[in-house]
């Protein structure tokens, strides 16, 4: 399962993040995700508690944001929002557009919260 892979090295990014700021625990992910990513927000969410499992973010909330497909066209240099299956300039229409972003999963936040020590 390719988001299983995908969420094996999310937990070792937030991991990594977690520990650089000495936190105990990663308490929610916010996934950017475009929908020319090729990744599937609800098998990420049925993945994630797999590879979490015995990880500092083991039982943290994963959110997703969508992100628009935004397309630079050749001709009239326009940046504009375009839809997935159609890659058209949305000024003057023509096909000869640069992707821009939509194809993007990216580690948008994440909350942590610090290691709790004991008082004795």
């Amino acid at each position: 399962m390719h988001e299983y892979s995908v969420c094996i090295a999310l937990v070792e990014q937030a991991e990594k993040i977690a520990r650089e700021h000495d936190a105990g625990r990663v308490e929610l992910i916010v996934l950017r995700i475009g929908p020319l990513s090729g990744v599937e927000p609800p098998l990420l969410e049925r993945a994630y508690p797999l590879a979490a499992a015995g990880t500092l973010a083991e039982g943290a909330e994963l959110l997703f944001e969508s992100a628009p497909v935004v397309v630079r066209c050749s001709q009239c240099g326009a940046e504009t929002e375009a839809a997935p299956n159609r890659l058209l300039c949305g000024a003057c229409g023509d096909y000869r557009t640069h992707l821009i972003s939509g194809d993007e999963m990216l580690l948008a936040r994440l909350e942590l919260s610090q290691i709790e020590e004991d008082a004795t």
